[in-house]
């Protein structure tokens, strides 16, 4: 399993920053390894949406379909939360969002993780490195998208 965590301090307030992070059609405009989303069920973010994400490779795109799993907006939490899954017959890829309002905006996190399928799982270690890279370029664009800054990794 590879694993990419990001926190991202912004000041737009928590309700815009969790709107932006749930639809996941802006993933293109903040992770360079997206070369296009299409949203193909649902209109907008919420339980139930799916989106086609071409994410680009050495040798040209693959499509996942991922679709949102889980969805709590409340306004009255202490914060908005969602999880988009994938699954080809390679690996899964299940990313979590996370909005918490902050005195000066909010905090978004961003919790990716991938799992290789079968034998290819012993390959963890260096996908984990590739991940690292990929996870740091979408990360830059997300600070950048965000007009935010980057926190610290937290340890769990």
């Amino acid at each position: 399993m590879a694993r990419y965590v990001v926190q991202v301090r912004t000041r737009m307030p928590s309700h815009e920053a969790f709107a932006y992070m749930s639809d996941l059609t802006n993933f293109a405009e903040w992770d360079p390894g997206v070369a296009r989303v299409e949203q193909v069920v649902g209109q907008g973010p919420g339980s139930g949406a799916a989106f086609d994400v071409a994410v680009s490779l050495p040798l040209g795109t693959m499509t996942l379909r991922y679709e949102t799993i889980s969805y709590d907006a409340d306004a009255d939490a202490d914060a908005a939360t969602m999880t988009a899954f994938a699954e080809n017959h390679l690996f899964t890829s299940e990313d979590t969002i996370t909005v918490h309002a902050d005195a000066d905006g909010s905090i978004v996190v961003y919790d990716a993780e991938l799992k290789l399928k079968g034998p290819l799982g012993l390959s963890d270690p260096l996908l984990g490195l590739a991940f690292d890279r990929i996870g740091d370029r979408a990360a830059g664009g997300l600070v950048e998208a965000l007009a935010g800054e980057r926190l610290p990794a937290s340890r769990s």
